[in-house]
């Protein structure tokens, strides 16, 4: 069970990665998306860091939280449609798929007490959320800021 629940957060972050490194420095991201992004980052950690702090007891905060983090990562759409090309598309539409299998799996393992694969991934997700938040927002933004001063 254990290597099923890390095989889909692979799956998952490898398709993050090439999601980010490859369409994203590939055409840029507006400001929506560069504010847009961490904060579906956010809500996806949030889960992870309920299932580091609260029982499984209470697994109703946890549902309500993966539904609001699977809703939250859809608000991109608008902009998505006229920004990215298919195969970003077709990418987005394969996490939409693994975001709730990830969450699952969360679940499945928060159900086991398996606190460390739980821990682990949540500096992942932190690490991530952290890198999109400083790239985005601070170099990149600066960056064009300085290249182009109006």
């Amino acid at each position: 069970m254990q290597a099923v629940i890390i095989s889909i957060w692979i799956l998952h972050g490898v398709l993050m990665m090439v999601d980010e490194f490859y369409y994203h420095h590939r055409r840029g991201l507006g400001r929506w998306e560069a504010m847009g992004h961490p904060v579906d980052t956010l809500f996806f950690m949030a889960c992870f860091v309920y299932a580091l702090w609260v029982s499984p007891a209470h697994a109703a905060g946890f549902i309500a939280l993966a539904l609001l983090s699977t809703l939250i990562i859809t608000k991109d759409e608008f902009v998505h449609a006229d920004a990215c090309p298919g195969g970003e598309q077709w990418l987005h539409a394969l996490l939409f798929i693994l975001h709730p299998v990830s969450l699952l799996a969360l679940y499945l393992a928060w159900a086991q007490g398996w606190r460390l694969l739980i821990g682990l991934q949540t500096l992942l997700i932190l690490l991530f959320g952290v890198y999109q938040v400083i790239y985005w927002n601070l170099y990149k933004n600066r960056k064009g800021a300085a290249s182009n001063p109006s």
